[in-house]
């Protein structure tokens, strides 16, 4: 068996990012009366969803800090409603960030998945998540007993998508590079920083994106896939 090592991210990978969060954003739009400017909660989504995803690539690429991150993507849309206080705006940030850590919906095929690989695989979550967020949703969500540990981008001081974090994970985990897959569903940050650290990839594609410039070592539209492979 080639791989001993699996790296795997956990948001939209394992854990469901999109759901999990649109449902806290809607308990939120409930709870501030969001609607007193926006027709709807769609409405309301529709322009957060698409400058968080902004923020977060900004952040991946270093561009700005987790303050500026967690600060501006409420404020965003927080502003229109005439909340600017950045004291205000955080308290927001930080129920929304307690309400994730409630959710527990999980990517379909998960649990099946990490019951299939536990044998076989020494596993380790590597994401760019925040740690007392991620903690959390993995212990809440029944993923953690598969999981030696959890690397992430506040330990290694750097972001996915840079080699940095994948060296620190190699060395912190006692991986071989070949000997170590890493699994993910964001093709920047999972998979091209894999590639470029000589880290072979499984990309989870159930979109059937395009990869450019490079071709992924696999790629899957589904996470039961992954045991044709593994």
């Amino acid at each position: 068996m080639k791989y001993k090592n699996l790296f795997i991210d956990l948001d939209d990978t394992l854990w469901d990012t999109y759901h999990n969060n649109k449902e806290c954003l809607e308990e939120l739009y409930t709870d501030y009366h969001f609607s007193r400017y926006y027709a709807s909660f769609e409405a309301f989504f529709d322009i957060y969803w698409p400058h968080n995803e902004l923020l977060w690539k900004q952040y991946r690429a270093g561009e700005i800090d987790r303050q500026t991150l967690i600060l501006d993507r409420f404020l965003y849309v927080l502003r229109p409603l005439g909340i600017e206080d950045p004291k205000e705006v955080l308290a927001i940030n930080n129920d929304f960030l307690k309400k994730t850590t409630t959710k527990t919906r999980l990517v379909p095929g998960a649990i099946d998945l990490l019951e299939y690989l536990r044998p076989s695989y020494r596993m380790y979550i590597l994401s760019n998540g925040f740690r007392e967020v991620q903690d959390k949703k993995l212990r809440n969500s029944g993923l953690a007993p598969y999981f030696s540990r959890m690397i992430l981008s506040e330990d290694a001081g750097i972001q996915k998508p840079h080699k940095g974090i994948f060296d620190f994970a190699l060395i912190n985990t006692n991986s071989r590079r070949n000997e170590t897959l890493m699994i993910g569903d964001c093709l920047e940050a999972d998979i091209f920083g894999a590639w470029q650290s000589g880290i072979d990839q499984l990309w989870l594609n159930p979109q059937s994106l395009p990869s450019p410039e490079f071709t992924p070592t696999f790629t899957v539209s589904r996470l039961e896939e992954i045991k044709n492979i593994l």
